[in-house]
C-alpha cells in the first residue's frame, strides 16, 4: 500500500535558523515534498529570534537542501516548497501572529531549540493558544537527569496532553531499527531462539569517527551517557528485548517497551567504563584530544566513551548480559547489534579448529550499509576436517533496490499522521533515566583512550569472559 499525504496541517519550526533545522528538518520536509507526501495546503512556518525575513528563510532553505538533502533540487518540487514557506519573528507578537496564521488548520510544532529554552516557549505557546489543536515535537535528550526530566515533563504537560506530545529519537526512524520488530516476530525460526536458552549474550556498539564538531559547550553539559546511552541505545535494546505486542497499535508496542525498562536493573557504577579521547590518528590525520577542543574545560571530566553491562530481570532474559558501548573519535563509524548464540557441543569436532571460533552470531547493522549478517560454521573444502566461519548477508539496498528514506522524513511523516509508534512515552523516558541515574550520581573515574582506537582497554576487560567485542 503506497503512502498518502497526511491531512492538511501547518508545520511550525521554532528555532528554524539553528543547526538541527538546517541539517535535518528542512531537507526532510523538502524530500517529503518531492515524494508528494506533504499535506495539501500545508504551510511551513519558520520562527527564530534572528530576523531572517521571508527572503532569508528561502535562502536558508535552499542552501540547506543543496547541502544536506539526499536528493537534488527539482524545480517543480522546489517551487511548491517555496510557496509553503513563511517566516515569523520569534517574539511575543510573533506567537500571536503564528496563532492567527494557523487558526484554520491543525498544527505541528517542532521545538528545534535547546531544552533550556522549553519553559519560556511552552508558556508562550499556551498564552497564545498555539497549544490548541496541535502536536508538539521535542528532541532528545529529555532532560539531563531523572529530576530535570520529570520537571520538563511537568512543564510540557501543563500545556499539552500526552497524546499531543511526540518525543523524537531519530534512531527509531532508521529502517534497520524498525525492522527489528518484523525480523523477530514475523520469522518463527528466530523468535523460537530469541531467549536465554539459546542466546549467551547481546552486544550493541555505537561508534563515531567524528569528535564533537564544534559543539564543546553542548557536549560539556551532555556527555556520551546522556547523548547516546539514555535514549538511542536503551530504545533499541527495548525493541530487542520486548515481548510480542498483542497487535501493532502504537500503545501496545509502547506498553511492551515500558515493561523492558521496568525490568532493567539500575546500572552499577563499578560495572561501567567512562572514557575520554586523547590525541591520536584517524585515517592518517592527527586528531586533537577532547580537552583541546573549543569550549571544553582543560580538566574536563566529561565522558566521550561509555561501556557497561545491562541486566534485564524478565523470564525471557534472566541471566543474559547485554553489553553496550558508545564512543567518539573511533577508527570508523558503525552502529551494530550482535546476538551471540550459545555454542554447540564440541567433542566430535576437536582438532578441526572449531575450538577457537566464535559460535553463531547474528549481526544487525544499523549504519552504515544497513543489513543483517548471520555467521555460522562450515567445513572448508579439502580432504581434512577443517571448520571455519561463513556468512549469510542481507543488504537493504541490494534486496529492495531502493534507497531508504532518512529517519527524519519517516518521523515527521508519522507525526503528521498522529502515529506514536516510533516515539518515546513519558513513562519509558522516566524509567530509562532511573536505569542510568546511579552513574550520573556516582560517575566512575575517567579512563583515557587515543583517538583512532576503539576505546579504553578497561572496556575490553568488561566483556572478555564472553569472547570480546565483535567489532574490533
Amino acid at each position: 500500500m503506497s503512502l498518502q499525504p497526511p491531512e492538511c496541517q501547518d508545520i511550525v519550526i521554532i528555532g528554524v535558523s539553528g543547526d538541527l533545522a538546517s541539517r535535518k528538518l528542512i531537507p526532510a520536509l523538502y524530500d517529503l515534498e518531492r515524494a508528494e507526501l506533504m499535506p495539501d495546503g500545508a504551510r511551513v512556518i519558520g520562527m527564530a529570534r534572528t530576523d531572517l525575513q521571508q527572503d532569508g528563510l528561502v535562502q536558508l532553505a535552499k542552501a540547506s537542501i543543496k547541502q544536506f538533502s539526499r536528493r537534488d533540487i527539482d524545480i517543480d518540487a522546489w517551487e511548491r516548497f517555496v510557496r509553503r514557506l513563511c517566516f515569523i519573528r520569534l517574539d511575543e507578537e510573533g506567537y500571536r501572529r503564528a496563532a492567527e496564521v494557523t487558526a484554520d488548520h491543525p498544527r505541528l510544532i517542532y521545538l528545534s531549540v535547546p531544552p533550556s529554552a522549553y519553559p519560556g516557549i511552552i508558556g508562550n505557546l499556551a498564552a497564545s493558544g498555539l497549544n490548541q489543536n496541535a502536536r508538539l515535537v521535542v528532541e532528545k535528550p529529555f532532560g539531563s537527569d531523572l529530576h530535570s526530566s520529570r520537571e520538563l515533563s511537568r512543564i510540557i504537560r501543563e500545556a499539552f496532553e500526552e497524546q499531543q506530545i511526540f518525543r523524537i529519537d531519530h534512531y527509531l526512524g532508521k529502517e534497520t531499527v524498525q525492522n527489528i520488530i518484523v525480523f523477530r516476530f514475523a520469522n518463527a525460526v528466530f523468535e523460537r531462539v530469541w531467549n536465554r536458552d539459546s542466546i549467551e549474550h547481546v552486544q550493541m556498539t555505537v561508534a563515531e569517527s567524528i569528535g564533537i564538531e564544534g559543539r564543546g559547550s553542548f557536549y560539556e553539559e551532555t556527555g556520551a551517557v546522556r547523548d547516546i546511552i539514555q535514549n538511542h541505545v536503551l530504545q533499541v535494546l527495548s525493541l530487542l528485548a520486548m515481548e510480542p505486542p498483542v497487535d501493532m497499535h502504537p500503545e501496545a508496542i509502547r506498553d511492551e517497551k515500558a515493561k523492558v525498562f521496568r525490568a532493567m536493573r539500575p546500572l552499577k557504577p563499578e560495572e561501567c567504563v567512562r572514557g575520554q579521547y586523547t590525541r591520536g590518528e584517524i585515517e592518517g590525520t592527527l586528531a586533537n584530544a577532547y580537552r583541546e577542543e573549543p569550549d571544553v574545560a582543560q580538566e574536563s571530566q566529561t565522558e566521550t566513551y561509555f561501556a557497561t553491562r545491562v541486566e534485564i530481570d524478565s523470564w525471557r532474559w534472566a541471566g543474559v548480559p547485554f553489553f553496550i558501548r558508545t564512543g567518539k573519535r573511533m577508527p570508523l563509524r558503525a552502529t551494530e547489534v550482535v546476538i551471540a548464540f550459545r555454542g554447540a557441543p564440541l567433542l566430535m569436532f576437536q582438532g578441526t579448529g572449531m575450538e577457537t571460533l566464535r559460535p553463531n552470531h547474528l549481526v544487525l547493522r544499523i549504519q552504515p550499509n544497513e543489513g543483517i549478517n548471520l555467521t555460522f560454521l562450515a567445513k572448508q573444502p579439502g580432504p581434512e576436517m577443517t571448520v571455519r566461519h561463513v556468512n549469510m548477508n542481507f543488504f537493504y539496498h541490494e534486496s529492495f533496490m531502493t534507497e531508504p528514506a532518512e529517519a527524519y522524513e519517516r518521523l515527521l511523516y508519522e507525526v503528521m499522521e498522529g502515529d506514536h509508534t516510533l516515539f518515546a512515552r513519558e513513562d519509558s523516558v522516566d524509567l530509562a533515566w532511573q536505569v542510568i541515574q546511579p552513574v550520573l550520581e556516582q560517575p566512575p573515574q575517567l579512563c583515557f583512550y587515543p583517538a583512532g582506537s576503539l576505546g579504553p582497554t578497561e572496556a575490553d576487560q568488561l566483556i572478555a569472559p564472553h569472547g570480546g567485542w565483535h567489532l574490533k
